[in-house]
């Protein structure tokens, strides 16, 4: 026969429910200091490497609004500063994207700055297939849609009249 529980034992065992809801709340809230800070980690890091895509193309103008038949009629070594350019712009916006994925201005201006380069992206996908295979697939269909839009095709590659 069980004996009746007396006071103590009664509020002991709600004490240590208490106790267990506490901590786990205080679990839940650590998850989500390390979500917020995960997420405040890639927004800074994002808006850094757009900073300092920013910089790159404001100490190359000529690369920022490239004359593109006259960087292919260049030298070998400016055709590779550009490529690497034009990487980098595409590595900031994909970070951007990531980042920002529900802040439309950043797309607006990765479309504002991408369409001068839509000549060489497309030359450089008709020759080499994988160059865009580097990228995440929202960057890829990013390129391909702007491509598109912008009616620039292989084998000329030229910006149309959008």
């Amino acid at each position: 026969m069980a004996l009746p529980a007396s006071f103590w034992q009664k509020f002991g065992t709600l004490a240590q429910m208490a106790q267990a809801s506490v901590a786990l709340l205080g679990f839940v809230a650590i998850l989500f200091q390390v979500s917020e800070i995960r997420s405040n980690n890639r927004a800074v890091a994002a808006r850094q490497a757009f900073l300092a895509y920013t910089d790159l193309a404001f100490r190359n103008p000529k690369f920022a609004e490239p004359d593109y038949a006259a960087i292919k009629a260049g030298s070998h070594e400016q055709q590779v500063q550009y490529e690497s350019f034009v990487s980098y712009f595409l590595f900031a916006c994909e970070e951007a994207f990531g980042a920002f994925s529900d802040r439309r201005e950043w797309l607006a201006s990765c479309d504002y700055d991408l369409k001068p380069h839509l000549p060489f992206l497309c030359e450089k996908n008709h020759s080499e297939p994988g160059y865009l295979a580097t990228y995440g697939t929202i960057t890829q269909d990013w390129v391909r849609t702007s491509l598109k839009t912008a009616s620039v095709t292989p084998p000329d590659c030229k910006l149309g009249k959008t």
